[in-house]
Order: C-alpha cells, then structure tokens, then sequence
C-alpha cells in the first residue's frame, strides 16, 4: 500500500510529532520555533485542508501553527485557538472551570487523531526527484489533488461520529473534517520519498451542533481502498499532465504486481529500495529460524512450513530490527542534485537516461498507448472483482469495502494511466454485489445492518466451501533439525545453511489469480451476460492479470500488433493443479481432474474461435469501433457464436 495510517494519541504529539514530524523527519533543535526548524530543515510549512476548518475559523491552505497543534493534537481535542476562547472568557468574568470548557470540543479523547501517510509510486517520485522544475510541479500538485480526494472520500463515505449509549448511533459529520498536512521528501535512508503526512483530527461536529468523536476503526478498515483510489487518482493525473502510461509489475514473486510509470528503469526502483534489501535479508534469516526451532526435547516449535500470517509479522519485526536512525534534513534543491550523482554513480543506469528519464518514460508510453486499448467493461470487471476478493478473503467471505479497493485496482490495471468517468468504481462494485454476491449478513446489531458492514459471499460454489485447512505437510522423508542451527533437509553440497528454500504456503494473491482465472472462465463460457457473448481474448489483454497470458512469438512483420494469448496456454493447468493438491483455496471451486480437462479444452477452443473472429473482423473493412468523448474506446461484445450466449446459469 502506498497509504499508511498510525493512531496519535495526546502524548505522542509533544513526544513525535512536534520534534521531528513537523520538521521533515528530522530533529528538531530545542527551544527553535516551529517556523524557523522548518526553514533550516528545508520543508514547507504544514497547511490546514478538510472541510470541516470553517467551522474552528481556519481556511484551506492556511499555515499551521504550533499553538493549534498543540491544542488540538496534543491537549486531548481542544479548539486550535483554545488560548483565545480562554483568555477571552476569563476577560469577561466567567469561572476558569467555564472558560476551560468553552475552549473544549466535546469530550476529552485520548486518541485524538490518526496520521495518514500518502506517498505515490517510486517510478513518480523518481520522476520528481530527477525531472526539471516544471516537472516537480506537476507531480507535486498531482499528489496534493489526490489527497484532497481522498480526504473528500472519506468524510463523505467512511466517517462516523458514534454517540449514544455503547455507540449506538452513527452519523456522518455534516460540516466535514479537520486535517494538518506536511511534507517530507526523503527516506530514512536518504534516497528519494516524495510523501505528506496527514494529520486528521477525530473532532467532528453533529447535526445539533455538538462535537463527538469519528470512529477510528472505520478509517482503519477502509485504508486499503483509500490507498487504491490514491494510487489511481495520482498515477492517472501525472499521465495525462505528463503524456505517461503505466504498466504492471511484479515487485515480489506471488503478491500482486504494482502499477508504475513504464519506462521508468527496474534497477532505478532497486537503487531507491535500500531498506528493502535490508528487510529481505533479515527476512530470510528470521524465516529459517521460525522452520529450524526446536523445543527442549527436540521437536518443532512451529509449523514446519511459513504461512502469510507469519510471514507477514516476520516482516515487521525485520522492519523494525533494520530501521535506521534519522538523518539531518537537508533543503530540496540539494538533495535533488544530490540524489541525480549519486543515481549515475551507484544505480547502473546510463547517465543520460537518468538525465532524460522523463523522454525515456513518454517513448514507453506512446507504444503502450498504440497497443493497448482502454476497454472498461462493467459486467466483465465485476466478474473479475468478485473473483478476486473472493479467494483473498478467509472463507472466501467479504466486505463492500474490499469490492471497492479491488475495483479500483481493476481500473488501474486496465486504463493504464487515463482518467476515468467519476463513480465508475461504484459502478462495478455495485454490479458486482448485485449479480455475483450473495448477502449473508445476521444483522444481530445496528453496525450489522449497516451498508458498509454487510457481510457477502461469492454466489458460486457456497454450498462447497471447505472448512479452513492446516497448511500442507512437507515430505515425510525429510528429518527433524539435529540442531536450531540445522535445516530440515539435506543441502545440496557446498549450500549454506542460510541458501536453502524454506517451505512457503503459497501467497494469497497467487491463490487468487489462479483460482480467479477458473471462475472468470467458468463464467464466461456459461453466462450470457446481459445476453451477449464477450471477446474474452480481448478482454484478458487488457484486464486479466499479464502472467496468466502465455503469448505466441509475433512475426517479424506483425511485430507492432498485440499478442494473442497462444493455444491452450491461458491458463497454467500444472500450477493450478498443485495449487489444488496443496489445499488452498482452488477447492472451494469444487475443481477435479476432468474438470480440468475439459476447462483446458474450453480455453482452446475459444482462442481459436477468437482468433477466427478477429480474422473476419480484419477483413471487414466497414467495422468502425466508436470512441467515447473522454478518449476510452467503447467496448462493445459481439454476436454469440455457436458456444457462447448460452443462458445464464452458475
């Protein structure tokens, strides 16, 4: 995720925050003034945005103050200009209790805010730190738009004040939100990080004019799909300032591949990723130690294989144990020039692509943009939604809010960089709900019955749906440890004890991808949807995930044309296969041998017939495609052929 989200509490604010948040990472000296520590550290100042300001007397943009951070932050959610109130009341006679009280909003909070953090794509923040001025601009006014988006997002869809007794009642806040914003532009490690921390405040005023408290749980559950809309809102307005597109990459073998600027060198994002060769070394040696423990009497401590689960905290503490002190901050122009040397000299990318980086990543994209077609379909993305989060989610049981994110990754991957009509991803998610999910919600409180907290199921396969399994056991053959410091298995001779491969449950998203393909499948050959048929070889070009598509060699004189996805080869039946033999999720399919086959067999007689379509299509010369006002071509399925629009059955 490029969106984080931390918990401020009162303390933390004099401890963290007013020393070095507030001053681009960086230490800030004792007894300097928050204006004058951000001027030697070369930040900005921090800007109020939300809009709920108007309400405490505050405009959009205007400079934040140590005083109202202070107040508001610090002091357990007091008005900014708490001081004043005070001060004014005391002046005109009234009680220090009362005065005190007129300068509180509401209740007194421990938590009183969270702190988001919004960073784009390496591939823009490199971008950033290498292009010239004008293009440093536009990134940063692109990145300041689609944080405005998103804070607009979630006042209007994900905050709630709860009030009454055990927060029984939820409302939006009519009047908007409050939030500080700063910029930083550096990492720990001194590379390049182009990122803002967004300090939101938990005070939030009611109809009736009374402040309560937004419900933070909420903000953590939707931080996902607010990093998804992030990521798209930002991606596609630095493209078309810019004249980019994007691409998919696979940053870790088995995890869902990221959407980047193309062009953009891979070992520039290495040079940027010091702390993530760091974290993966110090990963792998956690994970043998976690495979390799024993007990006092000689036996396993854990499972005998990693899953997510312990992976994944394994990655945190790997983060922590790695995480290095913090630098001195440095002004921009210098760390720019900076960063530009070191890149020549350290990243193994020609000097003159990293001084024309930005013409680099415009030749890229005009050849993606003659290639790729921006087809949004929303019956077929809602197929590929619900498919998606129905394997990612234990028990293949979900939330609206992980439609939401996936949809809006789905529309990442297919437009490739170009704007899209607003409210398409509520659009998908809704079709998707509607069509595809079965609600199977027992609303035994007021928070149950809510839109939000509804709980859907695939509407495929339910009846089938496994209890969750144990991972599955490596080879009998293989010994117990001698010793902690022994693996499993027998190496290979002259293999260390640290080279070996440790046994991994497979990831989520590669069960996903797999296991999405089958339903996709399945579904496209016996659903007629809205009565038509659809191309789905087109289809996959542009939305199905790129490693699933096993492309023929292009002619040398046809090498300008898209490829087609080759015989038999959509899908990876060995992978899939083993997939199933390991008990994963694939079994909630209900998937066998024969099935299989005759699910190899569909897939090949549909790229035949495709590629028999697409040559009459050719020959056709009256065949006009329509074009959309906002440049996304129309996607309009052709006629069912003697194997499709069948009717609609799962």
């Amino acid at each position: 995720m490029t969106v984080d989200i931390r918990v401020i509490r009162a303390g933390q604010m004099y401890r963290y925050y007013l020393r070095e948040t507030v001053v681009g990472d960086g230490r800030r000296p004792a007894r300097t003034p928050l204006r004058a520590a951000q001027e030697q550290a070369g930040v900005p100042a921090g800007r109020w945005m939300g809009r709920g300001l108007a309400v405490l007397g505050l405009a959009p943009g205007e400079e934040v103050t140590e005083a109202q951070l202070r107040n508001l932050f610090g002091e357990r959610g007091r008005h900014p200009y708490a001081d004043r109130i005070e001060a004014d009341r005391l002046a005109k006679g009234d009680s220090a209790k009362k005065a005190f009280k007129a300068g509180a909003l509401g209740r007194r909070v421990t938590v009183t805010g969270v702190d988001f953090v919004f960073r784009p794509q390496p591939t823009i923040y490199l971008l950033w730190a290498f292009g010239d001025e004008e293009t440093r601009l536009v990134i940063e006014a692109a990145h300041e738009r689609a944080i405005e988006r998103v804070l607009e997002w979630i006042e209007d869809e994900v905050a709630v004040i709860r009030y009454g007794k055990d927060g029984i009642y939820r409302v939006r806040p009519p009047g908007g939100l409050v939030a500080a914003r700063f910029r930083h532009y550096e990492a720990r490690s001194g590379r390049p990080l182009l990122h803002d921390h967004l300090l939101l405040s938990v005070k939030g005023q009611r109809l009736d004019g009374k402040w309560g408290s937004i419900h933070t749980t909420a903000l953590h559950e939707n931080t996902v799909a607010a990093s998804a809309l992030y990521n798209e809102l930002v991606a596609a307005e630095v493209c078309e300032e810019l004249g980019l597109a994007t691409e998919p990459r696979t940053v870790t073998p088995g995890r869902r591949p990221v959407m980047e600027i193309a062009g953009v060198p891979h070992e520039l994002i290495r040079w940027t990723s010091r702390r993530s060769d760091q974290i993966a070394a110090c990963l792998a040696d956690l994970e043998h130690e976690y495979v390799t423990a024993v007990d006092d009497d000689g036996e396993p401590r854990f499972l005998p294989v990693v899953s997510e689960r312990a992976r994944a905290k394994m990655e945190r503490i790997a983060a922590r144990k790695t995480r290095p002190p913090k630098r001195k901050t440095q002004p921009l122009a210098q760390l720019r020039a900076w960063w530009k040397v070191s890149a020549i000299l350290t990243s193994k990318v020609a000097a003159d692509v990293i001084t024309s980086l930005l013409e680099h990543a415009r030749a890229a994209a005009a050849a993606i943009r003659a290639r790729v077609a921006a087809v949004v379909d929303i019956a077929l993305a809602a197929v590929d939604v619900t498919a998606t989060v129905f394997v990612m989610n234990e028990g293949g049981r979900f939330h609206r809010r992980h439609l939401l994110a996936e949809a809006r990754r789905h529309l990442a991957l297919v437009l490739r960089g170009r704007r899209r009509v607003p409210g398409l991803d509520e659009e998908i998610v809704a079709a998707a709900i509607s069509t595809h999910c079965l609600d199977i919600t027992e609303p035994k409180t007021v928070r149950g019955r809510e839109a939000g907290y509804r709980l859907y199921t695939a509407r495929w396969a339910l009846s089938d749906l496994p209890a969750r399994r144990p991972p599955a056991v490596p080879d009998p053959d293989r010994q117990p440890p001698a010793d902690p410091g022994e693996p499993t298995g027998l190496r290979s001779p002259g293999q260390d004890a640290g080279e070996w491969e440790i046994p991994r449950v497979p990831l989520q998203y590669e069960r996903a991808v797999l296991a999405g393909a089958v339903v996709r499948e399945q579904l496209r050959t016996a659903t007629a949807v809205r009565g038509r048929g659809y191309d789905v070889v087109a289809h996959q070009q542009a939305a199905m995930p790129e490693q699933l598509l096993a492309p023929e060699p292009a002619a040398p004189e046809h090498d300008d044309q898209e490829p087609k996805a080759g015989r038999g080869e959509a899908i990876d039946m060995t992978a899939l296969r083993a997939l199933r033999e390991s008990r994963t999720d694939v079994e909630a399919l209900d998937l066998t041998a024969d099935r299989l086959r005759r699910l190899q067999e569909v897939a090949t007689k549909m790229a035949d017939d495709s590629r028999v379509r697409s040559d009459r299509a050719q020959a056709d010369a009256g065949a006009v495609h329509p074009t959309r006002p906002d440049g996304q071509q129309a996607h309009h399925p052709q006629e069912p052929g003697p194997h499709r629009g069948r009717e609609a059955g799962h």
